[in-house]
C-alpha cells in the first residue's frame, strides 16, 4: 500500500511539472493580431478609369539601415523570419509560385516544377579533403549545400503606378518580386557577381506576408508585417528602370553610377509632377 502511495505521488508529480512545463509563456501574453491578420484587396480597377500609367522596375538594397527589418534575423527565431526565409519556406511548401528563367523573364512565363524548386534550394558540391590514409593527397568529397537566405541582399521590383480618374488618386501597386543572391567560389571565396533566383507574383504573397511579422525598432508591442512595409512603402529602393522604347535600363545609357542615381530622382520628379499637372487650381 506504501509503494502505491510512492508510486501515485511520483506520477502527480510528472504531471503537474509536465502541465507546467507546457504553460510556460514567453512574454505577458498570447500574440494573436499578426496570426489573424488578412489583407485588404486591393480598390476595384476598371481600364477606362486609369488615365494615365507607367511601369518601374526598383532595387532594394537590403544593406541600407531602412531595410534591416527585411534581411534579419539571419536565422529564424520564435516570433521572426526574415524575408527571403518567409519566401523559401512558401516556394518549398507550394504555397508561393515561383516563375524561373528570372535574368531575362520578369513576365511570369515558366512556373517553375518541383524539381527545379528542389535544385534550387539544395544542390550536391564537390569540395576537396585529405586522404584517410594519406594527409598529403587531397580526394573530392560530394556533400550537400543549402541556399543560404543570407546571401540574399537585393530584391528587384516591377510595379505600375497609375491615376485612378474614378478615385482621383495616383496608386501604386506592386506586380512582382525577384530576390538577387551573391554568388561566391566555393574554393577561393571570390566574388562571381549577383544571380537572379526566380520572380513570384506579389498579390500572391500578399496574404503570407500579411501573417509574418518585421522587427520595429521603437515598440515590440506594434510590430509591422511585410505586407505592411511594402503597402505602406516602408522600404528604400531606387529607379533602374522604366517602360521604354528600347526596352532599356538606366546603366544601358548612363555609365556614371552618379549619373544613374540622378536620373532615377528624375524619373521619381517625373510621376511626382504628373500626379500634380492632373490637377488644376
Amino acid at each position: 500500500m506504501k509503494n502505491l502511495k510512492i508510486v501515485l505521488l511520483v506520477c502527480i508529480v510528472l504531471i503537474a511539472g509536465k502541465s507546467m512545463s507546457q504553460n510556460v509563456l514567453d512574454g505577458n501574453y498570447i500574440k494573436e493580431n499578426s496570426i489573424s491578420r488578412k489583407y485588404i484587396p486591393y480598390p476595384f480597377l476598371r481600364e477606362a478609369d486609369v488615365m494615365w500609367s507607367k511601369r518601374v522596375w526598383r532595387k532594394i538594397d537590403l544593406r541600407e539601415k531602412v531595410n534591416h527589418p527585411l534581411y534579419f534575423p539571419t536565422e529564424p527565431i520564435k516570433d521572426r523570419k526574415s524575408m527571403m526565409q518567409v519566401i523559401l519556406q512558401s516556394v518549398s511548401e507550394g504555397s508561393l509560385t515561383a516563375y524561373g528563367n528570372a535574368a531575362f523573364d520578369d513576365e511570369f512565363q515558366a512556373p517553375m516544377t518541383v524539381q527545379e524548386i528542389k535544385d534550387l534550394l539544395s544542390h550536391n558540391d564537390t569540395i576537396y579533403v585529405p586522404n584517410a590514409d594519406n594527409p598529403d593527397v587531397m580526394e573530392p568529397k560530394v556533400v550537400p549545400k543549402n541556399l543560404d537566405p543570407s546571401s540574399v541582399k537585393t530584391f528587384l521590383v516591377k510595379e505600375d503606378w497609375f491615376f485612378d480618374k474614378q478615385r482621383s488618386v495616383m496608386e501604386v501597386r506592386i506586380i512582382g518580386i525577384c530576390p538577387i543572391r551573391e554568388k561566391f567560389d566555393d574554393a577561393t571565396g571570390e566574388y562571381r557577381g549577383d544571380e537572379a533566383l526566380f520572380w513570384f507574383y506579389f498579390p500572391e504573397a500578399r496574404p503570407i506576408f500579411a501573417k509574418n511579422e518585421v522587427y520595429n525598432p521603437t515598440n515590440d508591442s506594434e510590430r509591422r508585417t511585410l505586407e505592411d512595409i511594402f503597402m505602406k512603402r516602408k522600404f528604400s529602393s531606387y529607379i533602374y528602370k522604366w517602360s521604354n522604347t528600347f526596352n532599356r535600363q538606366i546603366s544601358d545609357y548612363k555609365t556614371n553610377t552618379m549619373d544613374q542615381l540622378l536620373e532615377a530622382e528624375q524619373i521619381k520628379e517625373q510621376i511626382f509632377n504628373m500626379e500634380h499637372d492632373v490637377w488644376n487650381y
